[in-house]
């Protein structure tokens, strides 16, 4: 199979990529990326990616990156991946560029560096059956809704629950469960579906937006309300919603069964109108 990626204007093997060691990605972790699910050659959520990528780069006030662009780069990498009918996952990274090494932004207008990746993809989590996942302190810095490439905390995190035999960490500031390392988190309390509101201390995430528009369309009862660590004990469901994990029930929690340890009625519901959503490409 072909391996085309897009860096810096051209269409190049990945293996020919070359990238400056002054390059502020590299150096600041000084960029934002974002990861674009593709069923059957579709991609899913595009319009809400490009616009979180816009609001991430002029965040950092990263210019010439043309966000604008991206879906035609977005195509032409499918296409030429030959993965037009496949389900694919796409990466981007944007980073402020190459420059001398200085803590704040270069005094000269620096070209960014652009690099997009798609490979074949499939899912290696069942929802029929669940996971584990554990929590983790909070540790990432305040400005979580820009998906920076500063995932360090969220990597410490992950491995944590790699090696606790969980699939993911949910992370707790301040008694408030937040989301993922990598993904959406809610709680279904009472009959309601709630998940943290919006603010700097998660990721505006596409996956949420689709789970909680999926339940006002089929009348679940749902609110973006702060889940407290206090009120995971009581839930009756428990979920992930992420770009390559879709909605992905949870049935152990810090080694406490949920639910029994079987996916609940609601996170199954959401499973199959998510899915519905995704036949509808």
């Amino acid at each position: 199979m072909a391996d085309i990626v897009f860096f810096n204007g051209s269409y190049i093997p990945r293996h020919e990529v070359r990238i400056s060691p002054d390059d502020r990605g590299f150096l600041f972790a000084d960029g934002i990326y974002e990861v674009v699910r593709y069923y059957r050659g579709r991609p899913f959520g595009l319009r809400q990616h490009v616009e979180r990528m816009r609001n991430g780069l002029r965040s950092l006030r990263i210019e010439g990156a043309e966000p604008d662009r991206m879906p035609d780069i977005f195509d032409e990498l499918i296409r030429r991946n030959g993965l037009t009918a496949s389900d694919a996952v796409l990466y981007l990274q944007i980073t402020r560029g190459a420059a001398p090494r200085t803590h704040h932004f270069p005094d000269e207008s620096v070209e960014p560096t652009v690099y997009v990746t798609v490979r074949p993809f499939s899912s290696s989590v069942d929802p029929e059956a669940g996971v584990a996942v554990i929590t983790a302190p909070d540790h990432r810095w305040t400005r979580c809704d820009i998906k920076s490439v500063a995932l360090l905390p969220n990597c410490m995190a992950a491995q944590e629950a790699h090696e606790r035999g969980a699939y993911e960490a949910v992370l707790i500031r301040d008694g408030v469960a937040l989301e993922g390392t990598r993904t959406s988190f809610f709680a279904v309390i009472g009959g309601e579906v709630r998940t943290a509101p919006l603010s700097n201390y998660i990721l505006p995430s596409v996956s949420r937006a689709v789970a909680l528009e999926l339940c006002r369309e089929a009348g679940l009862p749902c609110a973006e309300l702060p889940v407290l660590l206090e009120d995971l004990g009581r839930a009756e469901e428990l979920f992930l919603a992420g770009t390559t994990t879709e909605i992905l029930p949870i049935v152990e929690l810090d080694g406490r069964a949920i639910n029994g340890g079987t996916p609940g009625p609601v996170a199954r519901r959401l499973v199959e109108l998510f899915r519905a959503r995704v036949e509808a490409l």
